[in-house]
C-alpha cells in the first residue's frame, strides 16, 4: 500500500471529518448505527479516492459520497422502521440555556417536520442548513443550481405549512 496515498487520504478525512459526523448524525439516531455508517462512509471514500476529480473541493466530493452512502444505509437500516429524528443537536443546538421553552418547542417541531422529508429532500435541507451555496449543493447532489433553488423553495413552503399545522394543534 502506498503510504503517501494513505497519509493524503487520512489528512483529507481529518480535515473534513465534520462532514462525516453531520451526515451520520442526520441519518442515524442510534450511536452504534452512526459508528457503522461512518465506517461504511470511510470505506467508500477510500474506494473512491483514486477517482477524486481535483476540479472539485474535497468537501464537495465527500458530501456527495457521504450522502449517497447515508441514504443507502438509511434505507437498509430502516426497511422495518422510520427514523423519527434526522437532524439533531448538531444542527439545532439545544444546549443554550437561554433558549426559551417556546423556542425549544418550535425547534423540536421543525426538526420533526424536516425528519419526515424524503431522503433526497433531507439531504438538500442538511446542505442548505449548513449554508452551502446553491452551486455547492448542485455539485454535491448532481442537479442544476436552478433545480436546487426550486426544490429548496418548495421544501421551505412545505415545511412552513406543516410547521404551522403542528403549531395550531
Amino acid at each position: 500500500m502506498n503510504t503517501n496515498k494513505t497519509d493524503d487520504f487520512l489528512n483529507v478525512i481529518e480535515s473534513n471529518k465534520g462532514i462525516l459526523y453531520k451526515v451520520a448524525i442526520s441519518y442515524c439516531r442510534n450511536n452504534e448505527d452512526r459508528k457503522d455508517l461512518i465506517q461504511e462512509i470511510i470505506l467508500q471514500l477510500w474506494k473512491s479516492y483514486d477517482n477524486y476529480n481535483q476540479t472539485h473541493k474535497y468537501s464537495t466530493w465527500m458530501y456527495r459520497i457521504c450522502l449517497n452512502v447515508a441514504i443507502s444505509f438509511y434505507r437498509k437500516q430502516n426497511s422495518r422502521k422510520r427514523i423519527s429524528n434526522a437532524l439533531t443537536s448538531d444542527i439545532f443546538d439545544f444546549s443554550d440555556t437561554e433558549i426559551s421553552h417556546e423556542k425549544e418547542a418550535d425547534l423540536s417541531i421543525l426538526n420533526q417536520v424536516i425528519s419526515e422529508l424524503n431522503d433526497f429532500n433531507k439531504a438538500l435541507m442538511l446542505l442548505y442548513l449548513e449554508e452551502k451555496s446553491y452551486k455547492e449543493i448542485s455539485e454535491i447532489m448532481g442537479i442544476t443550481q436552478t433545480n436546487v433553488a426550486t426544490k429548496i423553495g418548495r421544501i421551505k413552503i412545505k415545511i412552513k405549512k406543516e410547521f404551522t399545522q403542528f403549531k395550531n394543534k
